[in-house]
């Protein structure tokens, strides 16, 4: 009997595949997501772009809005959806409101962080209350209500060896990235001493400072953003996943990873991820968004849940982070390993891989 994590491991597939596409249903969810994202993304345009104060936390809250658009169209317009409020009867409609609350209270910050900058770093602070708080009723809900309480939505955590398999080969992945930059010389060395100045302010040593910043890092940050990397997942993988697999598993995973891309671009123009580089940038990140979309689509696929991909995806950013953001740095992300051309054609290889696997022909 396989064991469970976080929240279930039931044998109910997270993603079906319906016989054909609802354009209709999937154009209001991509406008409304899009919609959403494109006003967020004007208004940190115009309050200084990436050099804004608010930036941090309005990348945050930008994470949350492809749940929030799928939720508030599945609960209230989509009457087929299996979260809508009146076929919906477990105790999982409680998480569903409480998401919506969640990421508008996370716009009040936004909004609050953008009109008073100097009360930013405290807002993001407060912020981590109501996302642990959010994880606990998720917990509660589950204890409560028993397996079919998230499975029965499309919520599944999935089953729990997949979690540990998967978290190890991006961890080999994302770590080989950075150690093929050190040995192409494609990136430098990061200047840690004010990092451990902190921790000998602390009265530690740099080696402990260093084990510690790890296990935060790469080990604790996962499940401490868990919340808002569910945001993203269950929008992307939760709702559209499924819903384009009337193309057939392959391709509508590609789609979705192409759409997945594009909806990163107004802040690639601003200049992240791919700094001087607006235009490469663009296409690179639908590239690896497409590649990461098969990699999360076939942990969701063999796990059967969702809330796999949303721990992948924190353990996707906070390993990045650590590997390339504190060990050794890449000079250009544009054509370094990582999510440069050469990290590209790493995740190719892993695509074409995975693709070997027989799920991907099922219900086709």
């Amino acid at each position: 009997m396989e064991s469970q994590t976080i929240i279930d491991s039931a044998e109910v597939p997270a993603v079906s595949s319906p016989k054909k596409v609802n354009w209709k249903q999937v154009g209001a969810y991509i406008g409304l997501t899009f919609g959403l994202t494109v006003l967020l993304d004007l208004a940190l345009f115009l309050t200084g772009g990436l050099t804004s104060p608010a930036v941090g936390i309005a990348l945050q809250f930008q994470m949350l809005l492809p749940a929030f658009s799928a939720m508030l169209l599945g609960m209230f317009f989509f009457k087929d959806s299996p979260i809508y409020l009146k076929n919906n009867q477990t105790k999982s409609k409680w998480f569903t409101w409480y998401f919506l609350f969640f990421t508008l209270l996370y716009a009040a910050a936004v909004i609050t962080s953008f009109i008073q900058p100097d009360l930013t770093m405290t807002l993001s602070s407060v912020m981590l209350l109501p996302s642990l708080i959010g994880m606990i009723l998720v917990l509660v809900l589950r204890a409560v209500g028993g397996k079919e309480t998230f499975a029965s939505v499309g919520m599944a955590a999935g089953k729990a060896k997949y979690w540990y398999l998967f978290a190890l080969g991006i961890l080999l992945f994302t770590g080989s990235q950075t150690i093929l930059n050190w040995v192409f010389n494609l990136g430098e060395k990061v200047d840690l001493a004010p990092l451990l100045a902190q921790g000998a302010a602390a009265g530690m040593s740099a080696t402990v400072f260093m084990i510690i910043l790890t296990v935060q890092t790469v080990l604790l940050g996962p499940f401490l953003g868990l919340l808002i990397t569910f945001g993203e997942e269950y929008g992307w993988r939760g709702y559209l996943q499924p819903a384009l697999m009337g193309l057939g598993r392959i391709r509508g995973v590609a789609l979705l990873g192409v759409i997945w891309g594009v909806w990163h671009w107004p802040v690639i123009w601003m200049g992240y991820n791919y700094p001087a580089h607006p235009i490469l940038g663009s296409l690179l990140m639908v590239l690896f968004c497409v590649g990461l979309a098969f990699v999360l689509g076939y942990a969701v696929l063999k796990g059967k849940g969702i809330w796999i991909a949303a721990f992948l995806h924190a353990l996707v950013n906070q390993s990045t982070s650590f590997f390339m953001g504190i060990l050794y740095a890449p000079k250009d992300m544009s054509f370094s390993f990582g999510i440069g051309i050469p990290g590209l054609i790493m995740l190719g290889l892993v695509v074409l891989w995975i693709l070997r696997d027989p799920i991907w022909k099922e219900n086709e």
